[in-house]
């Protein structure tokens, strides 16, 4: 039986990179006659007069085998342009390779051999609703490794899982509120010295351009 979510009007744009050509092709095949979906960059639907579909719901599908360093990149480089949400379509997906992916902004995956049409269809209406969608043994193996690496590496470092400790998230709280140096290192009883470290070690971590991107990343994280 065929999910149908959006239809009309309301078809979610969706762009689909992958490592091979073959695997992109598979991809669009099985979603070019899906209603609730519009394929952008010439995978097969948006025509030449239709609009591309940046209204802020797009989102990328992203075929590997597995979730290596070049993967890695790839779904860095969708986050840093904020092509959309991502849905990650893989072969292997291991532990490590799971989480890493999350990180990096993937908010739905799907094993490559259950990804059928209307498998995909729910992942993808799910991203745009800004909602995750995980297989459920996933999700479990997931949840534990995030348990652990709060436990074991971010919890002795006085980090969250956001990668920002207390400190880091006040003195942007502040430059959020329009405070300078000066004034950030008077409230908290830091230096001048430490709140430019601070500031100097969010953005270098994060890879961030500077203190308004780091505002920015915190607020859309829901940090501050």
């Amino acid at each position: 039986m065929r999910y149908h979510g959006n239809t009309g009007g309301d078809r979610i744009p969706v762009r689909i990179t992958a490592e091979d050509p073959v695997s992109r092709a598979g991809l669009a095949g099985q979603l070019r006659t899906c209603p609730e979906v519009r394929l952008l960059d010439g995978a097969g639907q948006e025509g030449p007069d239709e609009p591309d579909g940046e209204d802020g719901r797009t989102v990328v599908v992203v075929a590997v085998d597995k979730v290596g360093e070049e993967a890695l990149r790839t779904l860095r480089q969708l986050r840093r342009t904020a092509a959309g949400r991502i849905v990650l379509v893989g072969t292997e997906l291991d532990d490590a390779g799971l989480v890493a992916a999350v990180e990096c902004g993937v908010v739905g995956v799907v094993r490559r051999r259950e990804a059928t049409a209307e498998r995909l269809v729910q992942v993808i209406t799910a991203a745009a609703r800004g909602e995750g969608s995980v297989p459920a043994d996933l999700l479990g193996r997931l949840l534990e490794q995030v348990g652990r690496l709060q436990r074991q590496v971010l919890d002795p470092r006085g980090l969250a899982f956001t990668g920002l400790a207390p400190r880091e998230v006040e003195v942007l709280r502040l430059v959020a509120a329009g405070r300078d140096t000066a004034e950030i290192a008077e409230e908290l009883s830091f230096s001048e010295r430490t709140v430019k470290n601070v500031l100097h070690e969010v953005t270098t971590r994060l890879q961030l351009r500077n203190r308004s991107h780091a505002v920015a990343y915190a607020l859309r994280e829901g940090l501050i």
